[in-house]
């Protein structure tokens, strides 16, 4: 899977503070990833795990807290489409 296949996507983009940002990929450069509506999320205000906080929103939806979201690509651990997501 390469990063143009993920344009329009959802995903998931794991951060390597507390945060965790979910929403549709909308355009990326060598530092950056703009997502559009988009839920950035503080795990740190929340009782659930990551994995869990994200397994629920692949079920109940992205809680859309930002119309668009410019994530610094040098904070992020890892990227995922939404419906790769498993939680089994």
């Amino acid at each position: 899977m390469t990063l143009d296949a993920l344009i329009g996507k959802r995903i998931v983009i794991d951060l390597r503070s507390p945060y965790v940002c979910l929403g549709t990929l909308e355009a990326f450069d060598e530092l950056h990833f703009i997502l559009r509506d988009a839920d950035l999320h503080d795990m740190r205000d929340s009782d659930s795990t990551r994995e869990a906080y994200v397994a629920a929103s692949k079920v109940t939806g992205v809680k859309r807290n930002r119309k668009r979201v410019l994530i610094v690509r040098a904070d992020i651990v890892g990227i995922a489409r939404l419906d790769d997501i498993v939680d089994e």
